[in-house]
């Protein structure tokens, strides 16, 4: 299924399915995850700003929740990497994603799912790897001092000569 905004030809990393949510394999997620539609919760609102004759009509707000800790399809080191990189965004162990930008409530509900996807398959991805401290080659430090030497040589010849 294309999503609103992307090409037709670029690859989808996720999708959004009817019947749940499914993440394409990623670093954190090897095969891929499928979280079925019982444990995502939706609630519709009516979204503010502009909206034109069907501002007061349609409910085009979409709040999807996701309860990190109760989910099934999680492994313990997936949920644990999800709640420690989310933590600012969890209210208790529930991430919450709101869509409002489109009119339509069709359309909130896709991006609310791809907001979703991003955020679950980016929080999974494994830790980088730590940097490792380096020392600088004996050339670079020859080159700031000379570039040190140069511009106080520059800065004295720019000075009053001396009264004596």
């Amino acid at each position: 299924m294309a999503t609103f905004g992307r090409l037709l030809t670029e690859p989808e990393p996720y999708c959004c399915l009817v019947s749940g949510l499914r993440i394409a394999p990623s670093p954190g997620a090897p095969a891929g995850l499928v979280i079925p539609a019982d444990e995502l919760v939706e609630r519709y609102s009516h979204a503010s700003g502009p909206g034109g004759q069907g501002v007061n009509t349609a409910d085009s707000r979409v709040q999807l929740s996701f309860d990190i800790a109760a989910s099934a399809v999680l492994d313990e080191v997936q949920r644990d990497r999800l709640l420690r990189r989310l933590q600012s965004r969890l209210a208790g162990t529930v991430l919450v994603v709101v869509a409002t930008e489109f009119r339509s409530q069709r359309r909130n509900r896709i991006a609310a799912r791809e907001r979703l996807a991003v955020l679950l398959s980016e929080g999974m991805a494994p830790p980088s790897r730590p940097r490792r401290a380096t020392r600088p080659t004996r050339g670079s430090i020859e080159r700031r001092l000379t570039s040190k030497r140069l511009r106080g040589e520059t800065k004295r010849a720019r000075a009053r000569p001396d009264d004596s």
